[in-house]
């Protein structure tokens, strides 16, 4: 497969983790707890952490959220937790950070956005003074353009000048344009006030797979920043998650990309952490980074009315799932494993063997059985009520073979 040609960038060190084209694609999500609440906070950020959250964002809109913050990052560390947290600033942020420098001093990155702070006005001073005090603190920022806040006065002043223009464009063209010069020129002006390259990531977020598309494909031919991917808001459900996709794939296939979020709205109560799988599976679709064993599974047909080997598929789903954070430090490059759970005997034998390891279920009117693959070659047949628990002993009997220290990868190969 050939290799995805990443544009070049500057790496920006984030606390621990590092963003920029020599380092893989990073995930990052946000929380929805009210910041001023310490300990849902810090139990939200820990459980984003845990599903590979690599950066998480927590809003800091007031001077309660402020001041939660210290003490949200010493109760992440206490737990052995050291996941960059990154300020979300909007309005207040230049009165925030100077009232407040012990979160100036414990967030690893501030996120501003352009059009939500003075710039483009008659003066700076708001967006000047947070960028001195990233300076000050040697922290990133993420100049965060949103086409839901864009700077108004210079989409003004664009479309004044559009009209005027002997061939006007669409008022769509002149919106996406105007997002690359917020961010353009918001960027041009923080590193005036002291930042360097290395410490600026820009995005330019909206709503609409095409204008995603457009406005970072233009972005990125015109700078050389690190850029953070999204759709600002994806929406809920099978829709943010097609809709995420079909925007980023494009995207990260060209190159184009260092950090990504997939913005989901979550069912009331719903679990955050999805958001943090979704992208990491786009990712791994991609072949741009692997994260835990992928398994393969039909969607099933006339010839598998049982719903036996979808409930199987569920089961080794989640047991990977949950087998993953202990895997992922006993067994280097176990979450490149790919599994196969196959209802019927059609493709099941076949996409078997290209799995590292893999299982054909009986269809209906089938002879009971279930042949086992390991490295292509038949392993065993499994019959009876208790396949699922044979096929995680087999499971866990290949990921220590293959993966655990000192793996001899002959122990399970060939027919029994």
């Amino acid at each position: 497969m050939p290799e995805i040609q990443r544009r070049k960038t500057p790496t920006v060190k984030i606390g621990n983790v590092k963003v920029g084209w020599e380092v893989p694609v990073v995930v990052q999500s946000m929380t929805n707890t009210d910041t001023a609440d310490v300990a849902s906070t810090i139990e939200q950020v820990a459980a984003l952490a845990m599903a590979g959250s690599e950066i998480v964002r927590v809003t800091v809109n007031n001077e309660e959220a402020a001041a939660a913050v210290p003490a949200i990052v010493e109760g992440l560390e206490k737990r052995g937790i050291r996941v960059p947290i990154v300020g979300d600033f909007h309005y207040n942020g230049h009165l925030l950070l100077k009232k407040y420098p012990a979160t100036a001093q414990a967030l690893a990155k501030y996120r501003i956005n352009p059009g939500n702070v003075s710039i483009g006005r008659k003066d700076d001073d708001n967006f000047r003074t947070m960028v001195e005090c990233a300076v000050e603190n040697q922290k990133p920022v993420r100049i965060g353009v949103n086409w839901g806040s864009l700077d108004q006065s210079l989409l003004t002043k664009m479309m004044d000048q559009n009209a005027r223009s002997a061939q006007p464009l669409p008022a769509r063209d002149v919106m996406m344009e105007a997002m690359v010069v917020s961010a353009l020129d918001s960027a041009k002006a923080a590193e005036c006030y002291g930042l360097r390259d290395d410490q600026i990531i820009l995005s330019a977020k909206v709503s609409g797979v095409r204008d995603l598309i457009d406005v970072y494909t233009n972005l990125a031919a015109r700078c050389n920043y690190a850029l953070h991917l999204g759709l600002t808001e994806a929406g809920m459900g099978a829709k943010g998650l097609i809709a995420s996709t079909a925007g980023l794939a494009p995207l990260l296939l060209a190159g184009i990309g260092d950090t990504i979020r997939v913005s989901l709205t979550p069912k009331p109560g719903g679990d955050r952490t999805e958001e943090v799988q979704a992208a990491q599976q786009i990712l791994q679709s991609l072949s741009i980074r692997s994260f835990m064993p992928q398994v393969t599974s039909c969607p099933g047909c006339g010839r598998t009315t049982s719903t036996y080997f979808q409930e199987l598929a569920e089961q080794i789903q989640g047991y990977l799932r949950t087998s993953m954070p202990e895997w992922r430090k006993k067994y280097p490059g176990v979450e490149e494993l790919k599994l196969a759970v196959m209802g019927c005997v059609v493709n099941g034998p076949g996409e078997s063997k290209h799995a590292n390891l893999g299982i054909s279920l009986p269809g209906t009117f089938e002879e009971p059985k279930a042949p086992v693959y390991v490295d292509g070659k038949l392993y065993t047949t499994l019959r009876g009520d208790t396949i699922v628990a044979e096929f995680k002993e087999i499971l866990d009997k290949y990921v220590e073979s293959h993966y655990g220290q000192g793996a001899k990868s002959e122990e399970l190969v060939g027919t029994r």
